[in-house]
C-alpha cells in the first residue's frame, strides 16, 4: 500500500489513527488485500469497511469470514474479534472476502462476566459517552461502574446526561452528580432528540475519532445515535411507564461514519455490569476515597464501623458502599478456579449455619 498523507486518505473517516497507518505503509500488502476496520460481528461472518465507499453513506460493509488460522490464533489465545478492530481482508477470485489478520489494539473496553473471563465489548476507541437518563434510568451507583469500565483503557469518558425535561428537579440531579464525578471528568445534560446534541459533542467529533455509546436501557442512546448521524439508522422505542427502562433497541455493537468525520460505536443497553480493573483503576475511579484512606486512624481501615474513619465522614456513604461492592468483586474476579470453589463453599457453609441458627432460634 502506498504511502498518503493523513488528510486524503479514505480511511480517516472510518478512524484511522497515524501508528495504524505507519503500520500500514509497513506491509507489504498485495493488490488483493486491503485494510479494514471491523463494523458489525455475525456468528459466521464478519461486516468490515475499508474506506472505499464512503461516498455513498447507505453502501453496505463487506461482509467476509474469518480465516481458519486467525480463529484459531484467537482462540488459542482467549481473545475474539471486536467492533473496531482493525486488521487485512483478501479478495479471492470469486470475489469473496477473507479476514485474514487483526492490528494490536491501541485502546480497549473490557468487562468480567460471572466467572471472571474477561470480553473485549469495542476496541480502538477514543472516547466513551456513558448515557445516562434524568428520569428513573438515573443512579449514581450504576454510573460509578461505567467510570470503572472506562478507567485505565486510554479511553476519555464524557458523562452525557439526557431526558432533561422529565426531571422534575434537574438542578438537584446535576448537584448529586458533581459530588461523586471525579473533576477531570467532563459532564453535559442535552436533548438527545435535536440536532443541537452534535454541537454540544463537537469537541470529541473530530474527523478520525471514534466514540462508542455505553448506557442502560433506555438510557437514549440509540436516539442520541440518530441525532448524531443525522438519520433514523437505529430504531427508539418508549420506556416502561413503571421503572423508565427502555426496550432494547440495539441489539448488537455497530460502527457507523458521522457527518463531520467522526465514528460512533452504537452499544446494546446492560443491566448488569461487571467492570474488567484492578486496585489502581478503581483507586482512580473513587479517587476522593483513595485520597482521604491515609487520614483514617488505622492503617488498615475497611471504612466500616472503625471508628476515626476519615472516609466515612467525608464521602457519601453509597459512594463508600458501592466501592466496596466494586472492591469485592475485582477481588473475586482475580481467584483461581480452586480459589473460587473454596470461597463458594464457605459462602454456602455460612448460609446453612445461619439456617440453623434460625431454625433454633424459632424452635426456642
Amino acid at each position: 500500500m502506498n504511502a498518503s498523507t493523513l488528510s486524503d486518505d479514505p480511511l480517516l473517516d472510518i478512524g484511522l489513527q497515524p501508528a495504524t497507518r505507519q503500520l500500514l505503509d509497513t506491509l507489504p500488502l498485495s493488490p488483493d488485500t486491503r485494510a479494514v476496520r471491523v463494523v458489525e460481528i455475525h456468528r459466521e461472518t464478519v461486516r468490515l469497511a475499508d474506506g472505499r465507499r464512503n461516498a455513498d453513506p447507505d453502501a453496505a460493509p463487506l461482509s467476509a469470514r474469518l480465516l481458519p488460522a486467525l480463529a484459531r490464533e484467537l482462540a488459542e489465545a482467549g481473545d475474539a474479534l471486536a467492533v473496531g478492530d482493525w486488521g487485512l481482508a483478501r479478495q479471492d477470485a470469486d470475489g469473496s472476502f477473507w479476514l485474514t489478520d487483526f492490528f494490536a489494539r491501541r485502546s480497549a473496553l473490557t468487562r468480567r462476566d460471572g466467572d471472571g473471563r474477561r470480553h473485549v465489548i469495542v476496541s480502538n476507541v477514543d472516547t466513551a459517552l456513558i448515557v445516562m437518563g434524568l428520569d428513573d434510568d438515573f443512579s449514581l451507583r450504576r454510573l460509578e461502574r461505567f467510570l470503572a469500565l472506562v478507567e485505565g483503557s486510554g479511553v476519555q469518558p464524557v458523562v452525557v446526561l439526557t431526558k432533561r425535561d422529565l426531571c422534575a428537579d434537574p438542578t438537584h440531579a446535576l448537584t448529586r452528580l458533581q459530588a461523586r464525578l471525579p473533576a477531570r471528568v467532563p459532564h453535559l445534560a442535552l436533548d438527545a432528540r435535536q440536532a443541537s446534541a452534535g454541537a454540544l459533542l463537537a469537541p470529541w467529533l473530530q474527523p478520525g475519532q471514534t466514540l462508542v455509546l455505553l448506557g442502560s436501557s433506555g438510557a437514549g442512546k440509540s436516539t442520541l445515535a440518530n441525532a448524531l448521524l443525522g438519520r433514523p439508522l437505529q430504531d427508539t422505542g418508549p420506556t416502561r411507564e413503571h421503572d423508565g427502562r427502555g426496550r432494547h433497541t440495539t441489539t448488537s455493537r455497530s460502527l457507523h461514519r458521522l457527518p463531520g468525520g467522526a465514528c460512533l460505536i452504537d452499544t446494546p443497553g446492560v443491566r448488569t455490569l461487571r467492570p474488567d480493573a484492578d486496585a489502581q483503576v478503581l483507586a482512580a475511579s473513587f479517587d476522593d476515597i483513595a485520597r482521604l484512606a491515609p487520614a483514617c486512624r488505622f492503617r488498615d481501615c475497611r471504612h466500616g464501623s472503625e471508628p476515626g474513619c476519615a472516609v466515612r465522614v467525608a464521602v457519601e456513604a453509597d459512594r463508600v458502599d458501592n466501592f466496596q461492592k466494586l472492591q469485592r468483586e475485582l477481588m473475586r474476579d482475580h481467584l483461581g478456579p480452586l480459589q473460587r470453589r473454596e470461597q463458594l463453599a464457605a459462602w454456602k457453609a455460612r448460609s446453612r449455619a445461619s439456617r440453623e441458627r434460625l431454625r433454633l432460634k424459632r424452635g426456642a
